[in-house]
């Protein structure tokens, strides 16, 4: 037997078998550390850059409350003094009071759109400490279409609904999850200046996520604009302030979810939104 080993293992062709199958053997494990190691780069990379922006978004967020103290003192004064100012003027004849009204109803219209800014940014840059319960992200949906219906008929926009009946409850912050759907809608109401169709869908994929789908027949994003949606202060509208995407966007990541989109130029844009099912906060 052993005389038959010998034979076969010093055999040349034999060897030059072992030692080819030694060596595939050794380029696929070297190829397996490879891409692992390469792969925990990245993930470390990834992890560091998240880490960087916590800290810089927790930096602003510091600077954004003491700031917005200060701008919103005197926002409220003036809100305050112009409609007192419009009262008065209101009770008083003669064509140049009339002018005077509609320039003071023009300075409310600024003012409150400063304040909504101002609000806008609060909400992206502090960080939120997350109350997580458990909700039926269909219940939340509900919610949120009945805030907007009223607004969306007037412009002729249909909504349709499709939902998973048997989609499992999630842990969120009802209110923040309420936001970033809420701002994702009202993108897709300003797309849609001529009428159209609203489509909200939610689906459980597997039994980590569930996916919720708001998609719009508005004109669709330009190619060169897509990568920029979620940048912060990127808009094309002209009363857009640029931060609801992004704000959007911040919210689903803190829920260890992502948000993506597709869009097709004259066909109209779906926001993909994947949420945990059971999130947990360390």
């Amino acid at each position: 037997m052993q005389t038959v080993f010998l034979a076969y293992f010093f055999n040349p062709r034999n060897v030059i078998q072992y030692l080819i199958g030694v060596a595939i053997t050794v380029v696929i494990f070297i190829l397996a550390a490879f891409f692992s190691i390469r792969k925990a780069v990245y993930r470390t990379r990834d992890l560091e850059k998240r880490a960087m922006n916590s800290e810089r978004l927790a930096f602003v967020g510091t600077l954004a409350g003491g700031l917005a103290h200060e701008i919103k003192n005197p926002l409220s004064t003036l809100t305050i003094n112009l409609q007192l100012l419009k009262e008065d003027m209101q009770s008083l004849p003669g064509e140049n009071n009339k002018r005077a009204l509609i320039k003071v109803q023009i300075l409310q219209k600024e003012v409150q759109r400063l304040e909504e800014i101002l609000n806008d940014f609060l909400r992206f840059a502090k960080g939120q400490k997350l109350e997580l319960k458990n909700y039926d992200i269909n219940e939340i949906l509900d919610e949120v279409v009945d805030f907007v219906t009223p607004e969306i008929k007037q412009k002729k926009i249909l909504i349709l609904k499709s939902y998973d009946a048997h989609l499992p409850q999630c842990r969120v912050d009802g209110n923040l999850i309420k936001q970033a759907v809420l701002n994702v809608i009202i993108n897709a109401e300003q797309a849609m200046e001529n009428g159209g169709e609203l489509m909200i869908r939610t689906t459980a994929g597997d039994k980590k996520y569930i996916q919720i789908d708001i998609t719009d027949t508005g004109p669709g994003i330009p190619r060169n604009n897509i990568d920029k949606v979620f940048q912060v202060y990127f808009s094309t509208k002209k009363t857009g302030t640029g931060l609801g995407l992004p704000t959007a966007k911040r919210i689903i990541e803190e829920h260890k979810g992502t948000i993506s989109l597709h869009s097709e130029e004259g066909k109209g844009t779906n926001f993909s939104i994947k949420l945990p099912v059971d999130l947990t906060i360390y």
